[in-house]
């Protein structure tokens, strides 16, 4: 009897220490069932947040194209385009840092995020407008026919079918001259386009009249002339890529705000003498 009793109570015993350790397990484990709370999407930052965290907005340009954007004689890279951009920068709060290179390679860069925003007079086209963004315009000009002064044949746009025209490939003024039947050769930029023409390895080349004004200015015993305005106006804004639209936002206020101001006619009289921003 004392060992059926002694048996029983060393079973009850084992059942209720295995349903505390049982109970002790089940609350250790995750419960499976409860429901988790959602992570949080991490909003993508903004050009315009990252630029203004970084304290900075990296800008591309030529550096080789007077007046809007070349080196003085001190070295200094100045102009008009410089100047504008610079004062948008400012407005922002941000410091302007310049990324020089080569026309040609101006998408590209801006592409591959080399820079934020390209300010080289970059004409505003559809084509390119359906692949960047642009701000609102910050100057109008006008494409001129550029020949050498010894030149007689050239009397207008369609007299340069089968000449040779030094443009820069992507240019929208290159567009003109191969529209109007002329031989492409391949050029850096304006000064280069100018220098080719002087030694008549081109006929012609099609350019800026802001830029070949200037250029007449510094220099006016360049045998070079004007031989005739195209008649369609040229709007030139900041270049970005597609999607940058807080970045073209602020680009715009602080354009309107110059505009309201004076700031832009200010910068534009200084270097041409004239508000060329409208």
């Amino acid at each position: 009897m004392k060992k059926l009793l002694l048996s029983v109570l060393v079973s009850g015993l084992f059942v209720a220490l295995t349903g505390c350790g049982a109970s002790s397990t089940d609350q250790s484990q995750p419960n499976n069932n409860a429901s988790t709370p959602a992570k949080e999407e991490k909003k993508e930052q903004s050009l315009l947040d990252k630029v203004k965290a970084d304290g900075k907005i990296l800008i591309g340009t030529e550096g080789t194209y007077a007046p809007f954007t070349f080196h003085d004689q001190s070295g200094k890279l100045t102009g008009y385009d410089v100047d504008v951009v610079t004062e948008v920068a400012k407005r922002i709060g941000v410091e302007p840092v310049f990324q020089e290179t080569q026309w040609d390679a101006m998408f590209a860069g801006l592409d591959s995020k080399r820079f934020d925003v390209v300010a080289n007079q970059v004409g505003i086209r559809p084509d390119r407008q359906e692949k960047y963004d642009f701000s609102n315009p910050y100057t109008v000009s006008t494409a001129v026919l550029v020949a050498h002064k010894d030149n007689t044949t050239v009397k207008g746009f369609e007299d340069i079918k089968g000449l040779k025209a030094g443009q820069t490939l992507t240019s929208n003024l290159t567009d003109i001259a191969k529209k109007n039947g002329a031989e492409i050769v391949a050029v850096e930029g304006f000064n280069q386009a100018i220098d080719l023409l002087v030694t008549k390895r081109v006929d012609i080349t099609i350019n800026d009249g802001l830029s070949l004004l200037d250029f007449l200015k510094q220099k006016p015993d360049t045998p070079i002339k004007v031989i005739a305005k195209d008649p369609n106006v040229s709007k030139n804004g900041f270049l970005f890529r597609k999607g940058s639209t807080d970045l073209v936002e602020a680009f715009n206020k602080a354009l309107d705000e110059m505009e309201k101001d004076g700031t832009s006619a200010k910068i534009s009289e200084k270097w041409f003498g004239a508000d060329v921003s409208k």
